[in-house]
């Protein structure tokens, strides 16, 4: 599902980002990214969905190789994927239906279509008396919970979560958690970045964690490196 294999990142100037990472997600996994600020957790993920590309090694996902990715093959890779970031970035002017909806229309559903899958994400991240309430009529969870609905509208094989919950109060970061593994358990594969370590301990899960750019630890394997 998703592979790396020696991959480096080292920004112009020298800024070691990631240092000979190898790891391995397999189709079905739940998986934290955790580190400290700056340990690499966000430069990781964009090297996923090809927002940058490694200064060296071997990244493949959902079967395609990442790491030579031809431009125009990005937008294929990114329907194959889900992302959410810790800012929601909703469309103000839009209700919550609205939002979803328009993410649908970019991917060229039809109108009926559209009414009936939006209505289903809705239901699925339990919006249902939220649906015609703009972004600023909405609370943090709520927020979240409909960037969520709309990086599922692809139907992605992936999501990929970069601290969802990183502006969200203990007991939301709980709730939005479990609306992951309910999505985790109809058969994605989620990778979610986080520093809430709270989250991490109570939720049993894999662990990847990054500490300067490099791995230390893959829980899942009970391997220090």
């Amino acid at each position: 599902m998703i592979k790396l294999e020696n991959v480096s990142l080292v920004f112009q100037g020298g800024s070691v980002a990631l240092s000979n990472i190898t790891t391995e997600i397999k189709e079905g996994d739940f998986v934290y990214l955790v580190g400290h600020s700056g340990s690499g957790k966000s430069s990781f993920l964009k090297l996923l969905y090809r927002d940058t590309y490694p200064t060296k090694g071997i990244i493949d996902v959902v079967d395609m190789e990442v790491s030579s990715l031809p431009k125009w093959k990005i937008p294929i890779l990114r329907r194959k994927l889900g992302i959410v970031t810790q800012e929601p970035q909703l469309l103000e002017d839009r209700t919550t239906f609205e939002n979803i909806s328009f993410a649908l229309e970019v991917l060229g559903y039809e109108a009926d279509e559209i009414d009936a899958k939006t209505s289903t994400l809705i239901d699925l991240v339990e919006l249902q008396d939220n649906a015609y309430k703009f972004p600023y009529q909405l609370s943090g969870g709520e927020q979240t919970r409909v960037a969520i609905a709309r990086a599922l509208a692809s139907n992605p094989l992936v999501l990929l979560c970069d601290e969802p919950t990183g502006n969200l109060d203990p007991d939301l970061s709980i709730q939005i958690v479990s609306l992951l593994e309910k999505i985790n358990r109809a058969g994605t594969t989620i990778l979610m970045a986080t520093h809430d370590s709270s989250i991490v301990n109570r939720r049993k899960k894999r662990v990847i964690e990054l500490s300067d750019g490099k791995l230390i630890r893959d829980e899942n394997e009970g391997t220090y490196v």
